[in-house]
Protein backbone atom coordinates (compact mmCIF):
# COMPACT_ATOMS: atom_id res chain seq x y z
CA UNK A 1 0.00 0.00 0.00
CA UNK A 2 3.00 2.13 0.63
CA UNK A 3 4.04 1.83 -2.72
CA UNK A 4 3.00 5.02 -4.34
CA UNK A 5 5.46 7.14 -2.62
CA UNK A 6 8.40 7.17 -4.38
CA UNK A 7 6.31 8.66 -7.75
CA UNK A 8 4.69 11.63 -4.96
CA UNK A 9 8.81 12.57 -3.98
CA UNK A 10 10.00 12.03 -8.00
CA UNK A 11 6.93 14.48 -9.04
CA UNK A 12 7.74 16.95 -6.18
CA UNK A 13 11.61 16.75 -6.96
CA UNK A 14 10.43 17.74 -10.82
CA UNK A 15 8.45 20.55 -9.50
CA UNK A 16 11.39 22.09 -7.91
CA UNK A 17 13.33 21.03 -10.49
CA UNK A 18 11.47 23.70 -12.75
CA UNK A 19 10.92 26.07 -10.87
CA UNK A 20 14.45 26.80 -10.29
CA UNK A 21 15.14 26.67 -14.27
CA UNK A 22 12.54 29.54 -14.31
CA UNK A 23 14.69 31.38 -12.06
CA UNK A 24 17.75 31.11 -14.12
CA UNK A 25 16.16 32.21 -16.98
CA UNK A 26 14.88 35.22 -15.34
CA UNK A 27 18.40 36.31 -13.48
CA UNK A 28 20.16 35.67 -16.53
CA UNK A 29 18.77 36.62 -19.52
CA UNK A 30 21.24 38.44 -22.65
CA UNK A 31 19.19 41.49 -22.44
CA UNK A 32 20.95 42.21 -18.92
CA UNK A 33 20.72 41.48 -15.35
CA UNK A 34 17.06 40.79 -14.41
CA UNK A 35 15.20 41.82 -17.67
CA UNK A 36 15.22 38.21 -19.35
CA UNK A 37 14.75 40.15 -22.63
CA UNK A 38 16.92 38.67 -25.79
CA UNK A 39 19.13 41.18 -27.52
CA UNK A 40 21.51 40.90 -30.43
CA UNK A 41 23.91 43.49 -31.60
CA UNK A 42 23.12 46.12 -34.57
CA UNK A 43 26.70 46.66 -36.92
CA UNK A 44 27.09 50.44 -37.09
CA UNK A 45 28.78 51.98 -39.67
CA UNK A 46 30.27 55.03 -38.47
CA UNK A 47 33.52 57.21 -39.46
CA UNK A 48 34.22 57.65 -36.10
CA UNK A 49 36.54 60.40 -34.67
CA UNK A 50 40.36 60.06 -34.36
CA UNK A 51 40.35 56.35 -35.33
CA UNK A 52 37.63 55.90 -32.72
CA UNK A 53 34.41 54.45 -33.56
CA UNK A 54 31.42 52.51 -32.56
CA UNK A 55 31.14 49.06 -34.31
CA UNK A 56 27.98 48.15 -32.88
CA UNK A 57 25.18 48.79 -30.03
CA UNK A 58 23.38 46.47 -28.47
CA UNK A 59 19.31 46.90 -26.88
CA UNK A 60 17.35 44.88 -25.55
CA UNK A 61 14.09 43.90 -26.90
CA UNK A 62 10.97 44.87 -24.93
CA UNK A 63 9.53 42.17 -23.16
CA UNK A 64 5.46 42.09 -24.17
CA UNK A 65 4.61 40.01 -20.78
CA UNK A 66 6.00 38.22 -17.84
CA UNK A 67 6.70 34.49 -18.19
CA UNK A 68 5.69 34.04 -14.80
CA UNK A 69 4.62 36.48 -11.58
CA UNK A 70 6.95 38.25 -10.20
CA UNK A 71 6.74 39.52 -6.23
CA UNK A 72 7.14 42.77 -5.55
CA UNK A 73 10.56 43.82 -3.59
CA UNK A 74 10.29 47.11 -1.38
CA UNK A 75 12.88 49.74 -2.27
CA UNK A 76 14.60 47.41 -5.01
CA UNK A 77 17.06 49.52 -7.05
CA UNK A 78 16.54 50.23 -10.65
CA UNK A 79 17.58 47.30 -13.15
CA UNK A 80 20.50 47.59 -15.72
CA UNK A 81 19.33 48.73 -19.02
CA UNK A 82 21.41 45.81 -20.81
CA UNK A 83 22.13 48.34 -23.36
CA UNK A 84 25.79 48.58 -24.31
CA UNK A 85 27.90 49.93 -27.41
CA UNK A 86 30.97 48.26 -28.83
CA UNK A 87 33.84 50.15 -30.52
CA UNK A 88 37.34 49.95 -31.20
CA UNK A 89 40.71 52.64 -30.80
CA UNK A 90 42.97 52.38 -33.84
CA UNK A 91 46.15 54.17 -32.90
CA UNK A 92 47.39 55.62 -36.42
CA UNK A 93 50.50 57.42 -34.63
CA UNK A 94 54.01 56.08 -34.22
CA UNK A 95 53.78 55.87 -30.38
CA UNK A 96 51.72 54.28 -27.74
CA UNK A 97 48.45 56.47 -26.07
CA UNK A 98 46.20 56.59 -24.00
CA UNK A 99 42.80 57.73 -25.30
CA UNK A 100 39.82 59.41 -23.25
CA UNK A 101 36.89 58.64 -25.07
CA UNK A 102 32.73 60.22 -24.74
CA UNK A 103 30.21 58.08 -26.15
CA UNK A 104 26.82 59.56 -26.36
CA UNK A 105 23.92 57.18 -25.80
CA UNK A 106 20.98 59.38 -27.76
CA UNK A 107 17.07 58.49 -29.08
CA UNK A 108 15.31 58.64 -32.45
CA UNK A 109 15.65 62.31 -32.28
CA UNK A 110 19.30 62.63 -31.74
CA UNK A 111 19.06 63.68 -27.95
CA UNK A 112 21.66 62.64 -26.07
CA UNK A 113 19.97 60.91 -22.87
CA UNK A 114 23.27 59.64 -21.25
CA UNK A 115 26.91 60.42 -22.31
CA UNK A 116 29.70 57.54 -20.70
CA UNK A 117 33.63 58.74 -20.59
CA UNK A 118 36.09 55.33 -21.00
CA UNK A 119 39.70 55.11 -20.99
CA UNK A 120 41.68 52.84 -23.31
CA UNK A 121 45.48 52.92 -21.95
CA UNK A 122 48.12 52.73 -24.04
CA UNK A 123 47.15 51.45 -27.24
CA UNK A 124 50.30 51.00 -29.44
CA UNK A 125 51.36 52.37 -32.47
CA UNK A 126 49.46 51.15 -35.09
CA UNK A 127 47.39 48.74 -33.30
CA UNK A 128 43.33 48.25 -32.02
CA UNK A 129 41.75 47.94 -29.42
CA UNK A 130 38.17 46.68 -28.85
CA UNK A 131 36.10 47.13 -25.95
CA UNK A 132 32.22 47.76 -24.74
CA UNK A 133 30.77 50.90 -22.78
CA UNK A 134 27.78 49.93 -20.96
CA UNK A 135 24.37 52.23 -20.55
CA UNK A 136 23.92 51.12 -17.16
CA UNK A 137 20.61 52.22 -15.42
CA UNK A 138 18.48 54.34 -17.12
CA UNK A 139 16.34 57.47 -15.34
CA UNK A 140 12.69 56.66 -15.17
CA UNK A 141 10.86 58.48 -17.30
CA UNK A 142 13.94 58.56 -20.17
CA UNK A 143 13.46 58.56 -23.71
CA UNK A 144 14.30 54.73 -25.19
CA UNK A 145 18.02 54.81 -26.66
CA UNK A 146 18.18 53.84 -29.76
CA UNK A 147 21.70 54.80 -30.93
CA UNK A 148 25.61 55.56 -29.61
CA UNK A 149 28.14 57.40 -31.29
CA UNK A 150 31.73 59.00 -29.92
CA UNK A 151 31.21 62.82 -29.50
CA UNK A 152 34.86 63.59 -28.40
CA UNK A 153 38.28 61.88 -28.10
CA UNK A 154 41.59 63.05 -26.37
CA UNK A 155 44.92 61.29 -26.66
CA UNK A 156 47.71 61.88 -24.62
CA UNK A 157 51.35 59.74 -24.67
CA UNK A 158 50.93 56.76 -22.50
CA UNK A 159 53.99 57.52 -20.48
CA UNK A 160 52.65 60.81 -19.66
CA UNK A 161 48.74 60.32 -19.14
CA UNK A 162 47.47 60.19 -15.52
CA UNK A 163 48.28 57.28 -12.97
CA UNK A 164 45.01 55.10 -13.30
CA UNK A 165 43.04 55.30 -9.85
CA UNK A 166 44.93 52.54 -7.71
CA UNK A 167 47.94 52.55 -9.60
CA UNK A 168 50.92 54.22 -8.31
CA UNK A 169 53.86 55.77 -10.78
CA UNK A 170 57.19 55.32 -10.10
CA UNK A 171 57.76 58.96 -9.20
CA UNK A 172 55.76 57.81 -5.91
CA UNK A 173 53.10 60.93 -6.72
CA UNK A 174 49.55 60.66 -8.81
CA UNK A 175 48.74 64.56 -10.65
CA UNK A 176 45.09 64.68 -12.07
CA UNK A 177 43.00 67.51 -12.83
CA UNK A 178 38.83 67.23 -11.86
CA UNK A 179 36.29 68.08 -13.94
CA UNK A 180 36.34 71.53 -12.77
CA UNK A 181 33.47 74.35 -11.80
CA UNK A 182 32.00 77.07 -14.18
CA UNK A 183 30.00 80.35 -12.92
CA UNK A 184 28.93 83.61 -14.81
CA UNK A 185 31.88 82.39 -17.19
CA UNK A 186 34.16 81.89 -14.75
CA UNK A 187 36.29 78.48 -15.01
CA UNK A 188 38.24 77.33 -11.93
CA UNK A 189 39.80 73.38 -12.80
CA UNK A 190 41.29 71.56 -9.85
CA UNK A 191 44.99 70.05 -10.19
CA UNK A 192 45.53 67.41 -7.34
CA UNK A 193 49.05 65.60 -6.62
CA UNK A 194 48.70 63.09 -4.07
CA UNK A 195 51.53 61.35 -2.67
CA UNK A 196 51.08 57.59 -3.28
CA UNK A 197 54.39 56.50 -2.13
CA UNK A 198 56.31 55.35 0.81
CA UNK A 199 58.44 58.40 1.13
CA UNK A 200 57.71 62.28 2.15
CA UNK A 201 56.85 63.88 -1.22
CA UNK A 202 57.64 68.19 -0.96
CA UNK A 203 56.32 71.01 -3.03
CA UNK A 204 56.99 74.73 -2.90
CA UNK A 205 55.28 77.09 -5.03
CA UNK A 206 53.21 76.62 -8.53
CA UNK A 207 52.66 74.14 -10.56
CA UNK A 208 54.23 74.00 -14.16
CA UNK A 209 52.55 73.83 -16.70
CA UNK A 210 52.87 73.78 -20.89
CA UNK A 211 49.74 74.75 -22.66
CA UNK A 212 49.59 72.64 -25.77
CA UNK A 213 47.44 72.54 -28.80
CA UNK A 214 45.45 69.71 -30.68
CA UNK A 215 48.72 67.86 -31.59
CA UNK A 216 50.00 68.34 -28.78
CA UNK A 217 52.47 71.49 -29.70
CA UNK A 218 53.40 75.02 -27.49
CA UNK A 219 50.61 77.00 -27.66
CA UNK A 220 51.56 80.74 -27.94
CA UNK A 221 49.80 83.94 -26.86
CA UNK A 222 48.76 83.32 -23.50
CA UNK A 223 49.96 84.43 -20.34
CA UNK A 224 50.48 82.38 -17.39
CA UNK A 225 49.83 84.48 -13.61
CA UNK A 226 51.20 83.62 -10.94
CA UNK A 227 47.51 83.77 -8.66
CA UNK A 228 44.19 84.70 -9.95
CA UNK A 229 43.64 88.10 -8.93
CA UNK A 230 43.90 89.57 -11.92
CA UNK A 231 41.57 87.33 -13.99
CA UNK A 232 38.77 87.30 -10.78
CA UNK A 233 38.23 87.86 -7.14
CA UNK A 234 35.59 85.67 -7.01
CA UNK A 235 38.30 82.27 -6.57
CA UNK A 236 38.69 84.01 -3.22
CA UNK A 237 41.71 86.33 -2.69
CA UNK A 238 45.65 85.25 -4.02
CA UNK A 239 48.03 83.72 -0.83
CA UNK A 240 51.46 83.33 -0.86
CA UNK A 241 53.02 79.87 -1.70
CA UNK A 242 54.22 77.62 1.37
CA UNK A 243 56.32 74.53 1.72
CA UNK A 244 54.24 71.28 1.22
CA UNK A 245 55.38 68.10 2.27
CA UNK A 246 52.62 65.09 1.47
CA UNK A 247 53.15 62.27 4.25
CA UNK A 248 52.03 58.68 2.05
CA UNK A 249 48.54 59.51 1.30
CA UNK A 250 48.54 62.80 2.06
CA UNK A 251 47.27 65.56 -1.21
CA UNK A 252 47.58 68.70 -2.01
CA UNK A 253 45.51 70.97 -4.35
CA UNK A 254 46.42 73.76 -7.01
CA UNK A 255 43.79 75.54 -9.62
CA UNK A 256 43.93 77.06 -12.71
CA UNK A 257 41.28 79.78 -13.26
CA UNK A 258 40.45 81.68 -16.20
CA UNK A 259 37.26 83.43 -18.39
CA UNK A 260 36.05 82.43 -21.44
CA UNK A 261 35.13 85.55 -22.65
CA UNK A 262 35.28 86.57 -26.20
CA UNK A 263 35.92 90.11 -27.47
CA UNK A 264 37.71 91.27 -30.73
CA UNK A 265 40.21 88.68 -31.19
CA UNK A 266 41.03 85.04 -31.84
CA UNK A 267 39.52 82.47 -29.52
CA UNK A 268 42.28 80.55 -28.01
CA UNK A 269 41.77 76.57 -27.42
CA UNK A 270 43.95 74.71 -24.93
CA UNK A 271 43.23 71.00 -25.08
CA UNK A 272 45.95 69.92 -23.30
CA UNK A 273 48.04 71.09 -20.50
CA UNK A 274 51.70 69.74 -19.66
CA UNK A 275 51.64 69.79 -15.74
CA UNK A 276 54.97 69.63 -13.34
CA UNK A 277 54.63 69.35 -9.52
CA UNK A 278 57.69 71.22 -9.39
CA UNK A 279 61.04 71.42 -11.62
CA UNK A 280 62.15 68.05 -11.99
CA UNK A 281 59.36 65.83 -11.66
CA UNK A 282 57.63 63.67 -14.58
CA UNK A 283 55.33 65.35 -16.92
CA UNK A 284 51.49 64.73 -16.44
CA UNK A 285 49.16 65.26 -19.18
CA UNK A 286 45.87 66.29 -18.12
CA UNK A 287 43.00 67.61 -20.55
CA UNK A 288 41.22 70.21 -18.86
CA UNK A 289 39.64 71.75 -22.11
CA UNK A 290 41.06 75.35 -21.53
CA UNK A 291 38.43 77.63 -23.74
CA UNK A 292 40.13 80.90 -22.62
CA UNK A 293 37.75 82.91 -25.37
CA UNK A 294 40.02 86.24 -26.45
CA UNK A 295 41.37 87.15 -22.96
CA UNK A 296 45.06 85.63 -23.48
CA UNK A 297 45.17 84.80 -19.64
CA UNK A 298 45.33 81.85 -17.38
CA UNK A 299 45.72 82.21 -13.52
CA UNK A 300 47.37 79.75 -11.85
CA UNK A 301 46.93 79.35 -7.83
CA UNK A 302 49.80 77.44 -5.34
CA UNK A 303 49.86 74.46 -4.20
CA UNK A 304 48.38 74.00 -0.46
CA UNK A 305 47.54 70.88 1.30
CA UNK A 306 44.10 69.90 0.42
CA UNK A 307 42.02 69.57 3.89
CA UNK A 308 41.10 66.02 5.16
Amino acid sequence: MRRPAPLLLTALAAALLLSACGTERADTGTGGPGTGTPSSATQVTDPGIDGVRITSVTIPSPSPSPERSVSVVPDRLPADSGISAAYEVTNQGTEAMTYTIIVNFTNSAGEVMVNKRETVRAVGAGKTVRGTVRLGVVAPGSSSVTRAAVSDVTKVPADEAPAEAGDCPASGVRVIADQGDAAMGLRVVGLHLQNCGTRDYSVHGYPLLELLDDNREPVDGVQILKGSGEITTGAGPDEAPEPVTLKPGETARASLVWRNTTQSGTAVNVPYVRVRAKEGADPVVVTPGLDLGTTGKLGVRPWKRAAE
